[in-house]
């Protein structure tokens, strides 16, 4: 049995940090890429050492307990639907700045930076680094990206990415060259760094002499107007938001800077992915990364990808894969020539309760609302009985909090309202005026209307059911009947924002294993994908022109602390700041945790090298395999 406990520690010390990038004269010879050799003797590409840059990334793969792997070869993995295929970026996980598996950051596509108290970020480009199409990586990608984006008015009409805002102000942007780009504001931003490197990154470049010709400032008008026609587009705005989108690998046209590019129109249901041969990384041998010359993404019926796993059809699966698929991927290892790896994720709590403090029906309101009632229903689920008859007792019970892992881990507040006690549940309920009951036990609501909680699911994942079902039976024992409903996820979450919900059920804290420099973001409603109150992270993220202004005292007293958290630069200020925020939200029970430190089964053909045996599974920090580096990854001849 894998736990949780203690692994980050082991993976520090079997998985050190990615080596810091090598000086020129350092580089060991270089090899050309057999797939490249070709069109390199046929003049169509340059040879490797003009088509890396003058200092790139030297992974040690030695340091990094790898082996040295052999170019060529590819691997395929599924996701369910086309908007999926954006995981290629997510695992791909070349960023500005990136993490590593000591949850560090550290430069990667930039060569180094510099920052002064948290206010300018001067970042220094790799020289010689070049777009996947061979056209110079420069300074110039940046104020594009800046001048002629974020500030356009028809492509970004209510402003920059509010991550590039600092209580409303906007960077100063300076190119003192064409490898230096700088950022200032006034105050600190903790966070820039951080939101550089996320599994769903802020982009402060793009290709600009690619998507030019998109924009009007600089495109012929009459060429203009010819490429919207021709695509179907309203006007010029829908065209380039169509053909920039770093994120979603959906262009094949447009240039990257990731280690495979796309080759695939849509629609399609099978993308073929080809190496990027301007990719800035090698290894400690000289060859270019990434080993693998193609990933194959195809698209298949999410209810159908553990069976294709389980057949053998896929080289490397993680996503659409659950718990309780293990014991079947197990069984079809010898005949699907795979292994299955467990790897616990980094959720606060793998199921959460989210009772929406901004639901539109009042009475609910108020309810959700009380902390009595939140409390009740935590102490009202059996989470010992949860991790016993859904994960055979190889989860942790718990609140949505962050993992053992995490310096700022407090066993008491993990505990906090989670001890399964139906008494003091029914006598918190009594206290906040639930005291009354009908004929089949079920609590009245002061208006006189039954307690049925109906919670919103997406039905993506059938432990949800069992677990709800589970805490129905609890519940009815506090007098509160539980029903469930399901939609796919973009209504669901709609309903959410809309305040139609009561309340739904989803993953816990996306990032449990916050370290000093995280920012507590997920800790105060500052997102509308916050379940529980997200009218107020609306109003925030409009600056008012949506959602509600947050008017409940501890929620009050949570965007206080996050505010301070952002202004101070005091490494000690931050550190109680991050854990006050945490006691708030156990002592509050904003959301309803219920057991922790899950293994989610990896399907690894056995041909397939460099993936890890032990890892933990987090989306961010992490982007999954992103960490792991997937272009150190190589299958066998």
């Amino acid at each position: 049995m894998i736990r949780l406990l203690g692994l980050i520690a082991l993976l520090l010390a079997v998985a050190p940090a990615l080596a810091a990038p090598a000086l020129a004269g350092s580089l060991p010879p270089l090899v050309e890429t057999p797939m490249l050799a070709q069109d390199v003797t046929a003049g169509k590409l340059p040879p490797v050492e003009q088509r890396i840059p003058q200092e790139p990334w030297v992974v040690d793969m030695a340091a990094e307990k790898k082996e040295p792997g052999a170019q060529g070869g590819e691997i395929s993995w599924m996701v369910a639907r086309s908007r999926d295929l954006r995981v290629m970026n997510t695992y791909s996980y070349a960023r500005l700045v990136g993490y590593g598996t000591d949850f560090k950051l550290h430069p990667d596509i930039l060569l180094s930076y510099d920052v002064q108290d948290e206010k300018v970020f001067t970042l220094h480009l790799r020289p010689g680094h070049k777009w996947s199409d061979g056209q110079p990586f420069t300074s110039d990608d940046f104020r594009f990206s800046w001048e002629d984006v974020e500030l356009d008015k028809e492509l970004e009409p209510y402003g920059p990415d509010t991550r590039l805002l600092v209580d409303g102000e906007a960077p100063k942007v300076e190119y003192p060259d064409a490898l230096t780009v700088r950022y200032s504001w006034s105050k600190p931003n903790p966070e820039f760094l951080t939101s550089l490197a996320g599994a769903a990154p802020l982009y402060i470049y793009a290709p600009a002499h690619y998507l030019k010709q998109f924009h009007k400032k600089y495109a012929d008008p009459k060429a203009l107007e010819s490429l919207v026609r021709q695509a179907g587009m309203r006007n010029w705005v829908a065209l380039y938001n169509l053909r920039s989108k770093l994120i979603d690998s959906a262009n094949p046209e447009l240039p990257v800077l990731e280690p495979w590019v796309n080759t695939t129109k849509a629609p399609a249901d099978r993308f073929v992915f080809v190496r990027n041969p301007y990719y800035h990384r090698i290894d400690s041998q000289g060859r270019q990364l990434p080993y693998l010359d193609r990933v194959i993404v195809n698209i298949v019926a999410p209810s159908l990808i553990p069976a294709k796993a389980g057949a053998g059809d896929a080289d490397l699966q993680q996503r659409g894969l659950r718990f309780d698929d293990i014991s079947f991927l197990k069984a079809g290892q010898q005949t699907g020539h795979y292994k299955v790896r467990l790897w616990p994720t980094a959720l606060g709590s793998e199921v959460a309760l989210y009772p929406n403090m901004n639901c539109s029906d009042p009475d609910w309101r108020a309810l959700n609302r009380d902390v009595r009632v939140r409390r009740a229903l935590s102490l009202a689920i059996n989470r010992d009985e949860i991790n016993q008859v859904v994960f055979f007792g190889l989860a942790r019970p718990s609140q949505n909090t962050v993992l053992p892992e995490s310096p700022y881990y407090d066993p008491a507040e993990a505990a906090e309202w989670t001890q399964f006690d139906v008494d003091k549940a029914n006598a918190l309920l009594d206290e906040a005026g639930l005291g009354k009951r009908d004929s089949d036990g079920i609590r009245l609501m002061p208006n006189g209307r039954r307690m049925e909680i109906v919670v919103e699911s997406t039905g993506e994942r059938s432990l949800e059911a069992d677990i709800l079902q589970l805490i129905k039976d609890t519940w009815a024992k506090a007098g509160v009947a539980l029903y469930t409903t399901q939609s796919q996820r973009d209504v669901f979450l709609q309903r959410i924002f809309s305040g139609e919900t009561v309340m739904s059920v989803w993953t816990g804290i996306d990032n449990a294993l916050i370290t000093p420099t995280t920012a507590p973001a997920e800790l105060a409603p500052v997102d509308q994908n916050w379940l529980q109150y997200p009218k107020w992270g609306q109003y925030l993220q409009t600056k008012g022109t949506a959602g509600e202004k947050a008017d409940e005292p501890f929620a009050l007293q949570l965007l206080a602390l996050y505010d301070e958290w952002r202004s101070t630069t005091d490494d000690g200020r931050r550190d109680a700041i991050t854990r006050e925020m945490l006691r708030i939200q156990s002592d509050q029970v904003t959301s309803i945790g219920t057991v922790q430190g899950v293994l989610a089964p990896i399907v690894v053909k056995t041909r397939v090298h460099n993936v890890p045996e032990k890892a933990i599974l987090s989306w961010d920090p992490g982007a999954h395999f992103g960490i792991y580096r997937p272009d150190t990854f190589w299958v066998d001849p």
